[in-house]
């Protein structure tokens, strides 16, 4: 056993943060950048030239020879362009090492290269990557060796946002100036920024990596698009919170080591729902900063997976019949002196000021169901949203029952005077101490649920970015402060003003709240009645982000502009379309030159066990019923192929767009599930040695 690992050590090691700032830059110069930072001033070149340098010498003592401007295009992943530190050669035959302010500041990616729905065309190729100095750079050590990483965001030659980055820090600028204006308004002179602060839940599968290369599937499209479930799957809820296997403790721990050098707050680790399920979940930080976080954690447990022998499945729903994995996208309003305007304190009805934007959010949040359901959509979220097993795809808040009391109490009698308390927990025990019990209990049912002090937004996907549903709740909520704050800054009488809007708020926006179970049947109808939004899919929700009011709402806080939004949209569609095709195109090679040659071959087999017992005068009734199912399924299995291939080719031939990508979901996606099911049943029937492939209890059991 070598030197145990200290933390505290270790903790932000290969990152430029602020305390490597403050001892390599001029006092002037770390001065000049820090107020780059908090207040968004400019950064003059020759300011930058001498932090790039400090920072190149940092990075090259790390071990770094390479730098990269690191993106997030519209891809879903991000994005890098690696260059070396090599400047151009002396006489003498060496070389000098280099990096200048320039280069820092601005790269220059191949913007036609990128996802732009429309915005670039082919031949218009020049795009800039520009450096988000409000997230801090890091060095990351993998089979490249060591590459200076400089977080960025990524804009056309025009200045269209082609990124995730650029419209999440417009986001930040808008709630923040409107959260500004409303503090004002309560006396509140000392607050200087307000910044939403988000911490994600990251869950994920792990898989070994020799039965991953076995699957088609998975290699392709990162879910099992086959198999039959195996006799025992989630029932018993023994993983959930279970003991760690040594193998995968051992994988955390690298995880865990690797996080913490790049400085991110890996906190929480835990078996989930499903078997070979696991979630990881950081400390909360600013919402730039955890949506860098969130992709290097994906990344992290993808490549250290790799190095342990198994594969990372960050599909939110890689097996069927089991729980998928989303990624809880905890959310809160915090400002630069420490104050969190969603801490309730222990009499919310006497906290006018948490009222308020308490009121705001449940009109931002009824006003854009539509876009907040938009933002968590993707092809695999469609496997996952209101199947039992995640928030449904309704959205609604949960609020528990001390501030559902309060806003009841403001809604019939335009005041609240109580706010429920929460007791002490009796346990029954003598020997345990009495536990001290929140006002309210939680629902895991609600896509949208106050946690105490913030919200948590439940139906994000696992392998998205979580940037695009925070740019949605940043801009929705600055919008109600705006709207609210136009009212009580006319106002003659504040303190009346303030009342009734609250009393308005809460009255008009009640039927956002459902406290219930938002699995049920009986809520898909109350939500029905109640005039809420039902967006089952990604394709029948992308239509919320070029709705007149969403363009309003966006173009007034300088977030997207029209084009910008209507890009998106194309993307949105064309990215749909092409990941349902490259399902169903696996599905067709693997049924084409897996099952049913497997299957045919089986089925010779037992034909020929058939006549081999049926010559020795023995019973061949089991046998020849066998023989009589197997093939059945086959020809099922064969003409549900040949229907896959026609329809698949017909989707194909259509024009890019909102109706292909419709077409896709409504006619291609039954196909593939009718080519499915004789497949799964013909695999609880086939010898295990004649099915091409490993089952699901080889997978999820066997890590």
């Amino acid at each position: 056993m070598g030197e145990p690992m200290k933390v505290t050590e270790i903790f932000g090691e290969d990152v430029f943060n602020d305390t490597v700032m403050q001892e390599r830059l001029p006092k002037k110069v770390y001065k000049d950048l820090k107020k780059t930072i908090e207040e968004g001033k400019e950064l003059d070149l020759a300011t930058a030239d001498v932090i790039a340098h400090e920072m190149k010498e940092w990075a090259i003592e790390k071990g770094a020879t390479h730098y990269t401007h690191w993106f997030q295009p519209l891809t879903g992943v991000t994005a890098e362009k690696h260059d070396s530190f090599i400047s151009a050669p002396l006489s003498s035959g060496k070389v000098l090492m280099s990096f200048s302010g320039k280069e820092l500041i601005k790269g220059e990616p191949d913007a036609s290269s990128f996802p732009s729905g429309g915005l670039r065309a082919t031949f218009e190729a020049r795009g800039y990557t520009a450096w988000d100095c409000t997230s801090p750079a890091f060095v990351r050590h993998d089979a490249a060796g060591a590459t200076l990483c400089i977080p960025t965001a990524f804009c056309s030659y025009t200045g269209e946002a082609l990124d995730q980055k650029t419209p999440l820090l417009r986001s930040m600028e808008a709630i923040n100036e409107q959260s500004i204006r409303l503090l004002r308004l309560f006396g509140n002179t000392t607050s200087k920024k307000v910044t939403p602060s988000v911490g994600p839940e990251q869950e994920y599968f792990l898989v070994d990596a020799k039965k991953f290369q076995e699957r088609k599937d998975l290699i392709y499209t990162g879910r099992t698009l086959f198999g039959a479930m195996p006799p025992k799957g989630q029932e018993l809820d023994d993983h959930y919170f279970g003991t760690i296997r040594q193998r995968i403790a051992g994988f955390m721990k690298d995880v865990n080591e690797q996080l913490w050098r790049v400085g991110v707050t890996a906190k929480t680790q835990h078996n989930e729902v499903a078997p070979a399920q696991h979630e990881l979940a950081p400390i909360y930080a600013e919402a730039n900063v955890a949506v860098d976080h969130n992709h290097i954690v994906m990344q992290t447990l993808k490549r250290v997976a790799c190095q342990h022998g198994m594969k990372c499945l960050l599909h939110e729903k890689p097996f069927a019949g089991v729980n998928g994995s989303g990624k809880h996208n905890n959310w809160s309003l915090t400002t630069d002196d420490g104050k969190n305007l969603l801490d309730p304190g222990k009499t919310p009805h006497e906290n006018i000021q948490f009222l308020l934007v308490l009121t705001c959010i449940l009109k931002a949040v009824d006003t854009h169901a539509d876009l907040l359901r938009e933002s968590a959509s993707d092809p695999g979220n469609d496997h996952r949203l209101g199947a039992n097993e995640a928030p449904p795809a309704i959205i609604s808040v949960f609020l528990g029952e001390q501030l559902e009391d309060v806003m009841e109490q403001l809604i019939s009698t335009g005041s609240a005077t109580h706010s429920i308390k929460g007791g002490k927990l009796q346990t029954g025990v003598r020997t345990l101490p009495d536990l001290a019990k929140d006002a309210t209990d939680r629902n895991r049912t609600s896509p949208f649920a106050f946690t105490g002090n913030k919200f948590e937004f439940r139906m994000v996907g696992s392998r998205d970015s979580i940037a695009g549903p925070n740019v949605v709740l940043n801009t929705i909520v600055a919008e109600a402060f705006s709207e609210a704050c136009d009212v009580l800054e006319a106002a003659d009488d504040f303190d009346t003003a303030l009342h009734d809007l609250i009393k308005k708020y809460a009255g008009e926006h009640q039927r956002i709240v459902f406290n219930g179970n938002g699995y049920s049947d009986e809520w898909i109808e109350e939500a029905e009645r109640r005039g809420l939004p039902n967006l089952r899919s990604m394709v029948e929700a992308i239509p919320a982000l070029t709705t007149d009011k969403a363009v309003a709402m966006f173009e007034k806080f300088k977030v997207f502009t029209r084009a910008e939004l209507q890009s998106r949209a194309e993307i949105k569609y064309e990215s749909y379309a092409k990941a349902i095709n490259i399902e169903a195109r696996t599905m067709i090679d693997m049924a084409s030159k897996q099952f049913v040659p497997a299957v045919v071959k089986y089925t010779k087999s037992l034909a020929d066990t058939v006549i081999a017992v049926k010559e020795a005068g023995a019973d061949v009734t089991v046998q020849s019923e066998m023989l009589a199912e197997v093939s059945g399924l086959l020809g099922e299995m064969k003409k549900a192929l040949e229907a896959l291939k026609e329809i698949e080719s017909k989707a194909v031939a259509m024009e890019e767009g909102a109706e292909q990508a419709r077409f896709y979901h409504f006619q291609v996606v039954p196909a593939m599930e009718a080519l499915r099911a004789p497949v799964d049943k013909l695999e609880m029937i086939v010898d295990k040695e004649a099915w091409p492939m490993p089952s699901y209890g080889d997978l999820i059991f066997e890590v």
